[in-house]
């Protein structure tokens, strides 16, 4: 059986658009991924809310994915293919980011889990980096205006060209998700249901193919 380490924030861990809580099973895209894979795979769940690169919240330091990445990667192993879906929160305006300093973010990302599981388990997983889906002009009047704003929302539109780059570096993986799926109306950040079905079914695809 291959395993599948889903590593990402709110939109991995399943953020209710609607209701801020837990979306359920049936909805979220890591267990509609399982279904789409089969019995062949393990698709294993590590999102977490407000979880970035590299970035320090300055309310809840760890949410830092750099510092996470090594324990959770050992946690599961052996490790099969590892799919990393991070750089929205990285474009909160605390954080003041510039695209190039989010796609560094993720690139040190890669290489801590390359060397660990070099070293853990003798070989490196294959990677799918995913580019997140756009921030949507619906956040400035939802629950998260205060956390992001419209250079947020251009930064969102252009991140794909940079992490593209880091995952061609790599020889990972890529899906730029903005073509696929959008964010909800209801807070232009977070994924309703069809947008966890478009999300799965896409990285359904580009895992078997990888």
């Amino acid at each position: 059986m291959k395993s599948v380490v889903c590593f990402g924030d709110s939109n991995t861990y399943g953020h209710d658009p609607a209701t801020g809580e837990r979306l359920p099973d049936e909805v979220r895209w890591t267990c509609l991924l399982q279904k789409l894979l089969g019995d062949g795979y393990k698709v294993i769940e590590e999102g977490l809310n407000g979880r970035t690169t590299v970035f320090d919240d300055p309310n809840d330091d760890w949410k830092n994915g750099i510092d996470y990445i090594k324990g959770i990667l050992c946690t599961h192993r052996p490790v099969d293919y590892l799919v990393i879906m991070l750089g929205t929160n990285d474009m909160k305006t605390v954080y003041n980011a510039s695209l190039e300093e989010i796609a560094a973010g993720l690139n040190e990302i890669i290489l801590r889990a390359e060397k660990t599981m070099d070293l853990k388990q003798g070989y490196v997983p294959k990677i799918l980096v995913v580019s997140p889906p756009e921030i949507s002009t619906d956040i400035l009047t939802g629950p998260f205006a205060g956390s992001f704003d419209e250079a947020a929302i251009d930064k969102s539109r252009r991140l794909a060209e940079f992490y593209r780059k880091v995952a061609d570096k790599h020889g990972c993986g890529f899906i730029d998700a903005k073509q696929y799926i959008k964010p909800s109306k209801e807070d232009g950040l977070h994924l309703d249901a069809q947008g966890h079905k478009g999300l799965a079914e896409i990285i359904a695809k580009t895992v078997q193919a990888l």
